[in-house]
């Protein structure tokens, strides 16, 4: 007989039982028959003369000990409602549904003894001793979130790692003295610096300090399990602290970078603050392990990150060939109002079991510091945590007071051990207070006086664990005072050796051997030959039509298929989507691996890429990409999540940590880049600059204007123009499926690397004027501009210079006035601009009367307000504008203005 009240179902049965006795109505038929029987056999269930009058034996199996059960199951659901983990409370909290009456229970039931359940396997207590254990369990210094949780197995184990401890933690003296040294260090850290650099931002951990310890922790026991790297990210909040204390960045560099004249030179550009930089470091823990952890450069932009770090840490995996991915661990360190408040914390926690995107689970630390700012946790939220947000993926969740650095140690181990066993994401949520305002120079009491005077008065996490050691006998207060001037002394004599310049120097130069800057070739013009062989382009070509006999695609993509053979045995022209899948296929070819990510990418927006085959019976799929060569490179390719900051981050981050690999974004329409704008402005365009952190990250964003609106129309070309200096990305806007495939395998053929943004094609993916032929492919290379071949030199009076899709309107305009005077030029890549080629051409072209910029875009968009004054430089006059006006919208909504708007501003570039 099949029944669903077996022991491994408790849970479930508690959760049932208590809805059926509110309303039965709400459980299932089957149910609310079982708890009916249930009821009914207690009712009639005769009580042994041996239970009479026995206080040793077990309270029958009546109602009592089914409420007993719920009650357990409350504290485990409930417990942390009650648990004492905040270090500012000055009351014990209370849930009064966790009060025995509500579950049928009296004082006279105290004494009673029940049968424990699964909470200590069974075990006879009397009900008082049961509630006791309950509460040191789930009501001590740390609060256990995990009853959301649908995985039975995974409840299991935490209870198991949990209930047996009924809340006691038992550590070693050795590691107790460890864990205070860690806070003596944060909190000496953090003291030195206020008295030495008073005035200046370093966005002190002071409150906090107790995540000194946890990331120790977090690397000595990742050194237990086998963990060889960490990939972290946090914010400002503490990073020098950590930077210091975790990482080992030398306090000699630290100094140095508070000093008035200290000018950076761990980057090649403009550099950024001190509280924004990267380090790496292997560590070597007081066990022997070595474990490498690679602090990410950040922006201000709190949970940017956040993606960044899940990219990096899939590249180390990659590159480790970590497949069961266990062998590198990412963590983020957060803030509560940030962790609740920023909508990239959402989007990076609903990619954490993807396909294209997991991790095998990442350690979420918040710093909860009970503020933001200035604003408090009732304003900034609308629930109890700020942790709720990650039950969307059923994360388990510790609540834990920072003033008990032992608990917080204990989560960290069980977090650690959880991710390891479930490949899952889990929270520790470490409850602090922000001793000073936002920064140094804020002065908190303006706002929130009643919470800083009871900071005020709160003793530091030092004082209370220091009093617990003497306590118990770990240390004498002799022995703490010892230790405690260790540290400070070690700050003092650094910042003797820091006012030594000499010696200073030889300091920043072995810190400089942690900074994760990467120092590169200039940019250069310099041809790179990214042709191809017939030989290989046939092999290439080969493995993308060709299916196994099995594989039976749907009939439309067959024709696709055979179209592509019969287009290379036949020596015709091939669109974009062709010329993108042979650039892919020859890197394979030749080792390069490959990674193509974003909306709908396998098949393509505009259902042209197909790089995924799917039976139309059994829905198998098959990877042509994958089936080049038995020896090529690997190829990956897949849908992501409806997000955009969070894939284009993690793509970013995967760039970073695995350059040999073609990393490309694509948005599902250009202007869906506008949902990444942070990763765009703080990351990408940037990074080179401010961290020496170099990214070859390809960006494809459809754009072109076809008449389908404002939306979906621009890519917004003019931002990404705007963000160009000192050679820092690379825009195109290419009109060629050669030249697209020319661009993408010069992306990995040079000695450099700069993120590529592409203004990719919609209508032209199929356009038979676009199309390139064979012999583009098997010689030359990418051309940032191309000259206008049909042009006779003595006959052209305009020149007409244009970037992408205008360029075959401009082409069909001037076939139709059978126009002979004017000259189109293609500036195929509009940052860096190749200035010398257009020099050249300005010079071919010296009699020309009339210089035009056309573009479809509006004229206070696209790349007019870029381009205009270069061109004049060149040209030695300023280019007149033909295109559309100045517009609030990137496009009209009316598909007949459309036309006219086009129609007027062709027949300008050939009049005015």
């Amino acid at each position: 007989m099949v029944t669903f009240a077996t022991r491994s179902n408790a849970d479930l049965i508690d959760l049932n039982y208590e809805k059926w006795k509110t309303d039965s109505t709400s459980v299932d038929e089957r149910w609310q028959a079982f708890f009916e029987g249930f009821e009914l056999a207690l009712a009639s269930a005769p009580t042994s003369k041996a239970t009479k009058g026995s206080s040793a034996q077990l309270t029958s199996s009546g109602a009592k000990q089914m409420n007993v059960s719920s009650l357990i199951y409350a504290y485990r659901s409930l417990g942390h409602t009650q648990a004492k983990i905040n270090p500012l409370s000055e009351f014990t909290p209370s849930n009064p549904n966790l009060e025995i009456g509500e579950f049928g229970l009296s004082d006279a039931d105290l004494e009673a003894t029940f049968d424990s359940g699964h909470f200590l396997d069974g075990q006879p207590l009397k009900l008082r001793d049961l509630i006791e254990a309950l509460r040191k369990t789930y009501c001590s210094s740390i609060g256990y979130e995990y009853i959301h949780m649908q995985n039975t197995e995974a409840r299991r184990w935490i209870q198991s790692k949990i209930e047996p401890l009924q809340g006691s933690i038992d550590f070693s003296d050795k590691i107790k003295i460890r864990i205070l040294r860690k806070v003596f260090a944060a909190e000496a850290f953090e003291s030195f610096i206020h008295t030495r650099y008073s005035g200046q931002k370093r966005f002190s951990l002071e409150g906090g300090e107790t995540l000194i310890p946890c990331l120790d922790n977090v690397l000595e026991h990742c050194g237990r399990l086998g963990i060889k790297e960490v990939v972290m990210g946090m914010a400002h909040r503490g990073r020098l602290n950590v930077l210091a204390n975790t990482l080992k960045k030398s306090y000699e560099f630290i100094f140095e970078e508070f000093g008035d004249s200290y000018i950076p030179d761990t980057v090649g550009g403009d550099g950024d603050v001190k509280y924004h930089l990267g380090y790496e470091k292997v560590i070597e823990t007081k066990e022997g392990h070595y474990v490498e952890i690679r602090l990410a450069s950040n922006p201000s932009h709190l949970e940017a990150v956040n993606p960044v770090v899940e990219g990096k840490a899939r590249a180390r995996q990659r590159i480790l060939n970590d497949t069961n991915r266990d062998k590198v661990l990412p963590v983020l360190v957060h803030g509560d109002a940030a962790f609740a408040g920023q909508g990239i914390v959402t989007e990076v926690l609903n990619s954490s079991q993807l396909p294209g995107y997991r991790t095998g689970g990442t350690l979420h630390i918040i710093v909860n510091n009970q503020i933001g700012f200035t604003t408090t946790p009732k304003e900034a939220r609308s629930t109890r945590y700020c942790t709720d947000v990650a039950k969307m993926i059923e994360a388990p969740i510790f609540h834990v007071n920072g003033d008990d650095p032992l608990a917080v140690v204990y989560v960290t181990m069980l977090a650690i051990e959880y991710r390891q066993k479930f490949n899952a994401d889990v929270v520790i949520d470490m409850y602090c207070y922000r001793k000073h305002g936002h920064n140094e120079a804020d002065e908190p009491m303006f706002t929130n006086p009643e919470l800083y005077d009871k900071i005020s008065k709160h003793p530091p996490v030092s004082e209370i664990l220091t009093n617990r050691l003497i306590e118990d006998g770990t240390l004498s207060k002799e022995e703490i005072e010892k230790l405690r001037s260790e540290y400070e002394n070690s700050l003092a004599n650094s910042l003797e050796r820091v006012k030594k310049s000499a010696e200073a120097q030889i300091q920043v130069k072995k810190a400089l051997a942690g900074s994760n800057a990467i120092f590169q070739p200039k940019y250069s013009f310099e041809p790179v030959n990214t042709s191809v062989s017939k030989d290989v382009l046939e092999t290439v070509v080969q493995g993308l039509t060709g299916l196994p006999p099995h594989i039976k695609p749907n009939r439309k993509i067959k024709r696709f298929l055979d179209n592509r053979k019969t287009a290379f045995d036949n020596n015709e022209p091939i669109d974009w989507a062709y010329g993108e899948a042979l650039a892919f296929g020859t890197l394979l070819h030749q080792g390069t691996p490959v990674r193509l990510s974003g909306q709908d990418s396998e098949r393509g927006t505009f259902s042209h890429r197909h790089a995924v085959i799917h039976d139309v019976k059994t829905d198998e799929r098959y990877v042509p990409l994958l089936n080049i060569d038995k020896d090529q490179a690997r190829f990956c390719v897949y849908n992501s999540l409806l997000s955009e900051a969070a894939v284009l981050g993690f793509d970013f981050g995967y760039s970073l940590d695995y350059p040999r690999m073609l990393c490309i974004w694509e948005a599902q329409f250009g202007d869906f880049a506008n949902g990444a704008q942070v990763i765009i402005d703080q990351f990408i365009v940037p990074s080179e600059s401010k961290w020496g952190r170099v990214s070859g990250i390809v960006m494809l964003l459809p754009h072109g204007y076809e008449g389908q609106g404002p939306e979906h129309s621009s890519a917004r070309l003019e931002r990404f123009l705007q963000s160009c200096a000192e050679d820092n990305i690379q825009v195109c806007n290419m009109t060629t499926p050669a030249q697209y495939f020319h661009v993408l395998r010069r992306q990995m053929m040079r000695e450099f690397r700069k993120p590529l943004v592409i203004m990719s094609p919609k209508s032209m993916l199929r356009l038979k004027d676009a199309a390139s032929p064979w012999k583009d492919f098997e010689t030359g290379s990418f051309q940032e501009v191309i000259d206008d071949d049909q042009a006779t030199v003595s006959k052209t009076k305009r020149v007409i210079l244009c970037s992408g899709k205008v360029y075959y309107d401009l082409l069909n305009k001037r076939n139709e006035l059978k126009d002979k005077s004017a000259a189109i030029i293609r500036v195929e890549q509009l940052y860096p601009l190749h200035t010398d080629k257009l020099q050249e051409l300005a010079k071919k072209y010296s009699k020309a009367t009339s210089i035009i910029w056309c573009q479809e875009e509006s004229q206070n968009m696209g790349a007019y307000t870029f381009i205009a004054p270069r061109l004049e430089t060149i040209f030695g006059k300023k280019p007149i504008y033909a295109g559309r006006d100045e517009s609030a919208s990137p496009a009209v909504g009316v598909a007949a203005l459309h036309k006219k708007e086009l129609a007027q501003f062709l027949e300008d570039a050939f009049t005015l």
